[in-house]
């Protein structure tokens, strides 16, 4: 019996991301798989999205609201039950102590069992891409959030004056890496997976866009006796 089957049952995850639509290209359909499984799935998003358009004409103010209600709409779209914005500026995030707890804030208040982190390191094997740091520090924070601060009284006091107990996520998937170990079969799913992007009206246009979801999610299941994939780095924590 695997480490994996020995785990409780899952019943709560959590995503968290830097951007409105990261999750989607990241991992819409896994989560869209596990909420088909019957796992409440919950959003969060570490910045307000302000920095993702070229149009002269697109005020800050009313880009943040676009893809905020985009967001909501591509997470109703998976079954997703809430969506958190933290709003951190878009394009300045580091990891600070008031995002790790920010995030630890929301663990606590979700109490996920499984989540999904996106990755902490550059990569230097791609070409044609270069990580944002967004993503990074969105990542590294969200790890030093699961471990320890999210699972410890004693760091941020004040989040047990407000109200949230300390909580112990038991599974964290990290998206993005060049290690993984986790495959996970998106086949029933990928449309919904699909159908998510699209609602993200603002960054997601033309046919291109479905046919490079199907063919990276295909090249992803290469060898895993599946047609489209989604894969992770795992950690089960004790």
């Amino acid at each position: 019996m695997s480490q994996e089957d020995q785990q409780p049952e899952i019943k709560r995850g959590m995503v968290v991301f830097a951007h409105p639509d990261d999750a989607e290209f990241g991992c819409a359909g896994t989560v869209a798989k596990w909420v088909a499984e019957g796992i409440e799935m919950y959003y969060v998003v570490t910045t307000d999205g302000s920095k993702g358009s070229s149009d002269p004409n697109v005020s800050y103010e009313q880009l943040i609201q676009t893809r905020r209600e985009e967001q909501l709409a591509a997470a109703h779209e998976l079954g997703v039950k809430e969506v958190e914005f933290l709003n951190h500026p878009d394009g300045y995030l580091q990891h600070t102590l008031e995002l790790r707890r920010d995030i630890a804030r929301a663990i606590r208040k979700y109490k996920p069992d499984r989540l999904i982190s996106m990755t902490s390191e550059r990569s230097f094997t791609i070409s044609g891409y270069i990580n944002h740091p967004d993503h990074l520090a969105t990542g590294d924070a969200t790890l030093a959030a699961v471990y320890p601060t999210a699972r410890d009284r004693m760091t941020f006091p004040e989040l047990i004056t407000e109200g949230y107990e300390p909580h112990k996520v038991r599974e964290v998937y990290v998206t993005g890496t060049e290690t993984p170990d986790c495959w996970i079969d998106i086949t029933d799913s990928i449309e919904k997976k699909i159908a998510a992007l699209y609602k993200h009206a603002s960054q997601v246009t033309g046919p291109d866009v479905q046919k490079w979801v199907r063919e990276r999610a295909a090249q992803t299941a290469e060898g895993k006796e599946m047609q489209y994939a989604e894969c992770f780095k795992v950690f089960y924590l004790r």
